[in-house]
């Protein structure tokens, strides 16, 4: 399967969220530490940084539109055909009931 599940992208998104958290925070614990060297670190960590929020919010937005779309294209189907969908209903129901039954 080429395409990551929509669990495991937001599983992605949220690890990602949490690293750009703790990068913040060693910006601003290590702010106050001298010196051109970590003047530059914390630039480049700060630039890295904003390009991952980019990359975030451009994750998100398209994980969006392909829910909207699968959602939309499910709403057509049964639109289409109601009786095939009531049947794929009732059979997933019916599966479902037999093995929470045999529990």
């Amino acid at each position: 399967m080429t395409e990551m599940t929509h669990s495991h992208k937001e599983r992605l998104m949220s690890d990602l969220r949490l690293v750009v958290a703790d990068a913040e925070e060693l910006l601003r614990m290590t702010a106050d530490q001298a010196g051109q060297e970590a003047a530059d670190l914390r630039g480049r960590i700060a630039a890295r940084m904003q390009q991952a929020r980019a990359d975030l919010a451009a994750l998100q937005q398209a994980t969006v539109a392909k829910v909207q779309a699968a959602g939309h294209a499910a709403d057509e189907y049964v639109h289409d055909k109601p009786w095939r969908a009531i049947g794929a209903a009732a059979g997933i129901g019916l599966v479902v009931g037999l093995l929470i039954g045999r529990r």
